[in-house]
């Protein structure tokens, strides 16, 4: 009997590629930390073997995601922006 699909690592990768798609043409750091949620529980299926439910694995994936993007949060603050303002008349 084969593995279900959610315990293959490769549809791990496929899932954080095609996030990382979306992150291109939807910038704004959201997809991005889902992307390497979705690459890391790739990497650590590849690489340990772990033979988990869907329910763990995407307990990981939020986990993970969720650290993602308080990093990237930190990692690319919000800009403070620098709006000129006027107190009077340009013309006077």
């Amino acid at each position: 009997m084969s593995d279900p699909i959610w315990t293959i690592w490769w549809v791990w990768a496929a899932a954080a590629l095609i996030l990382a798609i979306l992150e291109v043409l939807a910038p704004g750091y959201v997809f991005l930390g889902f992307a390497i949620g979705a690459g890391a529980v790739g990497l650590l299926l590849a690489n340990t073997g772990l033979s988990a439910g869907l329910p763990l694995l995407l307990l990981i994936f939020a986990a993970l995601s969720l650290v993602a993007w308080f990093a990237l949060k930190q990692l690319f603050p919000k800009s403070t922006g620098s709006v000129k303002t006027f107190d009077e008349d340009i013309n006077d």
